[in-house]
């Protein structure tokens, strides 16, 4: 058998399986379209029979020339519809017609050969509207199973693209599950250089993305930055304190926070803020010492030998501290000793804000307390007075105020009112003004009289005023004496 028949066998049977597959694909059901057409062509049979009765007498000559000459030029076609489509078409639809214009010049077949296939021309309205027309339902709903095939192996490769999308995201996923992401936090603490001091050491404690548990302790500097883990749900503290270049050693937060590592790069100041507070030297203990040396040795610092120098700077800067408030103890106890006075019958404690500026004598159950080296200008003069005895004081002199000792006697505080006393002096007055005071002595008898609650020209010029009265003056005295000195007068043990 020739290769040429091989050949037509195989085309044969190619087309058979065309032709099914056609069949399977007219099968889809199209309801609304077969109706639609169903209709159409009932209306164009009606208009058909009406138009061809009016035309087949006036047409028929004309037609049947050509119907002959076509006949004998053309082979015959494979199919009875094909015949139909083209060969029922009036003169003036077919696809080849005269050129308007030209009278019987010859007419000219607007379409070109290209081997036994020719190339359709653009149809007119009128062809189309013919060709719709004439086209069996089963011609159209195999066109129809075409486009819906089309359709099918276009969603095929939109869902082929979009699987593809879904696996891509899925690897990139799991790839970042695997990739340590930077994080920061956000800490507080002032004084803090990590590039001259040591790291603050940040537990860490979770799991991560895999289910795998992870505690570790990792560093971060004075921005909260430093930390890298894999995505997961972690818990994050303190560990110990950083030691700052000069020997500053920190106060560690208690808190705990826990956050959520998502993506490279994440800020979680929002979540986990850590405040390191500043304690007073000398009460840094050496055990918190220890801790932050242990951890800068271990990470905190560049190397161990760094780490050893900064735990000599904060234990000098605490020892330093410490030695410092032993000191200021010592003074506090050495001015109390100086500033606590005692007669036969009572003690006191000269009031701070009088320490260094003033002196004393006493006599008995007499003490005098007077200003710097001037004995002759006393503040307050105290007398011991049994009970059911009058006290007179001296001239010049107001009772500013009184203590029960309750065992039987009453000191009384007596003296001149300064606040009303020295600006008239100043001025010139002379009701009864015990002496004159220079600027500076007056200023500074009205401040340790009132505890610089007023300037010496607001007494000058509010309390004592032009009109010379003393209420407000002896007043303001009187209630700063029983503040700071009456207090402390106790009866001797």
């Amino acid at each position: 058998m020739s290769d040429e028949t091989y050949g037509r066998e195989d085309a044969a049977q190619d087309a058979e399986a065309c032709a099914e597959a056609l069949e399977s694909l007219d099968r889809i059901a199209l309801d609304e379209l077969s109706f639609s057409d169903s209709a159409v062509d009932a209306q164009d049979e009606v208009h058909e029979d009406t138009e061809d009765e009016g035309s087949d007498a006036k047409d028929a000559p004309d037609e049947a020339e050509e119907d002959d000459s076509e006949a004998d030029d053309q082979p015959e076609s494979d199919t009875g519809e094909e015949t139909v489509l083209l060969n029922s078409l009036p003169a003036e639809d077919s696809l080849t017609r005269e050129l308007p214009g030209l009278g019987s010049a010859p007419a000219v077949d607007e379409t070109i050969a290209m081997g036994d296939i020719p190339l359709p021309s653009v149809p007119s309205a009128r062809e189309a509207e013919v060709r719709h027309r004439k086209m069996s339902p089963k011609r159209r709903n195999l066109m129809v199973a075409g486009v819906v095939a089309v359709a099918l192996v276009a969603g095929g490769a939109g869902y082929a693209a979009w699987n593809g999308y879904q696996q891509e995201q899925a690897a990139a996923a799991a790839a970042n599950a695997h990739t340590m992401m930077s994080v920061q936090i956000g800490v507080h603490a002032a004084g803090l250089d990590c590039s001259t001091g040591s790291k603050i050491p940040v537990q860490v404690s979770g799991q991560d993305a895999d289910g795998s548990s992870v505690s570790e302790t990792l560093y971060v500097d004075e921005h909260g930055r430093g930390i890298k883990l894999l995505p997961g749900d972690y818990t994050l503290s303190i560990a110990a304190s950083p030691i700052a270049a000069d020997g500053t050693v920190y106060t560690v937060p208690t808190t705990k926070t826990q956050v959520t590592v998502k993506s490279d790069g994440q800020d979680l100041s929002a979540q986990a803020t850590f405040k390191l507070k500043v304690p007073s030297a000398d009460t840094v203990t050496d055990d918190q010492i220890d801790a932050a040396a242990k951890y800068a040795e271990e990470g905190g610092a560049s190397s161990a030998a760094a780490a050893k120098v900064l735990q000599q700077a904060a234990t000098a800067r605490r020892d330093a501290a410490v030695n410092a408030v032993s000191a200021q103890k010592a003074q506090a106890s050495r001015d109390a000793d100086a500033r606590h006075k005692a007669t036969d019958l009572y003690q006191l404690d000269i009031p701070v804000e009088w320490y260094g500026k003033v002196a004393t004598w006493q006599n008995g159950s007499t003490l005098c307390i007077y200003l710097g080296d001037d004995a002759n200008t006393p503040l307050v003069t105290l007398v011991a007075v049994r009970e059911g005895e009058s006290f007179t004081p001296d001239e010049g002199d107001t009772v500013l105020g009184a203590a029960n000792l309750g065992n039987g006697y009453t000191v009384y505080a007596s003296g001149p009112v300064y606040p009303y006393v020295v600006p008239q002096t100043i001025n010139g007055r002379t009701q009864n003004p015990v002496s004159t005071y220079p600027m500076d002595t007056a200023i500074e008898l009205v401040e340790l009289t009132t505890g610089n609650r007023y300037t010496y020209s607001q007494i000058k010029n509010v309390l004592v005023g032009k009109d010379g009265k003393a209420d407000g003056a002896t007043k303001l005295e009187t209630d700063y004496l029983a503040q700071i000195l009456l207090p402390s007068i106790k009866a001797q043990d």
